[in-house]
Order: structure tokens, then C-alpha cells, then sequence
């Protein structure tokens, strides 16, 4: 896998996929995208979702949404890494089983999202989940 950044103007980078694919990076006082580090606390949230989504599909769970709620804290000096993150998912749908959610969600975070695995070799990252019945 490839990829490159370049630097635009000010604090803004563009970063170019090896697919092909631009992102807007900005690190200034008044920014005008995200960060890198609000990129890999999304980039954690995606992969899970992704996993969360395609099992509970393969379990013929009647999903209609499903969205992560991050959050991150960060060490008080530099390099400001992340210490902690929490995903907490709310899926919504109709007569979706906590069972299964909580089996996708165990299942993204232990063997198939690999950037949050790869970063719990050095941050805390916890899960939750909730269910919200579409009625």
C-alpha cells in the first residue's frame, strides 16, 4: 500500500490514496478539515463499522443504521497520542438482537478491524453498543 501527501498552503495537506482518492488534512487555528489524529480516531471508527455492518448482515439482522459515536483522550505532552478511545455503536432497526450486536462489535474489535487493533498495541480502546427499535 501507497500513498503521499502534499503540503497545499498554511497548515492544510491533501494526502492521495493509492486508489486514487484525496483527503483534506488542516492542522491550523481555524481549521478547515479534520486533523490527522481526528483522522485515525475516524479511520477506527469506519473499519469497525464496516465489520458491524457486514456481520450483522450475514446474520440477517434487520438493520437499517448503524453509526459510532468516538471518543478519544489524548497524553498532556507531546507527542499527544491517544491514550484512550471508546466506540460506542447505536444500531437501529427492527427486531435486531443485542445478541448478534454484541457478537459483531466483539467480533470487529478481536479479529477484523485492523486499525483499531493495530492501535490497541498502544491505547486503551473500549466498546458499547445500543439498539434503538425502529417502530
Amino acid at each position: 500500500m501507497q500513498a503521499k501527501v502534499q503540503w497545499v498552503e498554511g497548515d492544510t495537506f491533501i494526502g492521495t490514496s493509492h486508489s486514487g482518492h484525496n483527503v483534506v488534512f488542516d492542522t491550523g487555528s481555524d481549521p478547515k478539515a479534520p486533523s490527522p489524529m481526528e483522522m485515525v480516531l475516524m479511520s477506527a471508527g469506519a473499519c469497525s463499522s464496516v465489520d458491524v455492518v457486514s456481520i450483522l448482515k450475514k446474520a440477517r439482522q434487520q438493520v437499517s443504521g448503524v453509526q459510532v459515536q468516538l471518543s478519544g483522550e489524548r497524553a498532556e505532552t507531546t507527542p499527544r497520542v491517544f491514550t484512550k478511545i471508546n466506540l460506542h455503536f447505536i444500531v437501529t432497526g427492527t427486531e435486531v438482537s443485542e445478541k448478534h450486536v454484541e457478537r459483531a462489535v466483539a467480533l470487529s474489535a478481536d479479529k477484523y478491524c485492523s486499525v483499531a487493533i493495530m492501535l490497541e498495541k498502544s491505547v486503551q480502546i473500549t466498546h458499547s453498543f445500543e439498539v434503538q427499535e425502529i417502530v
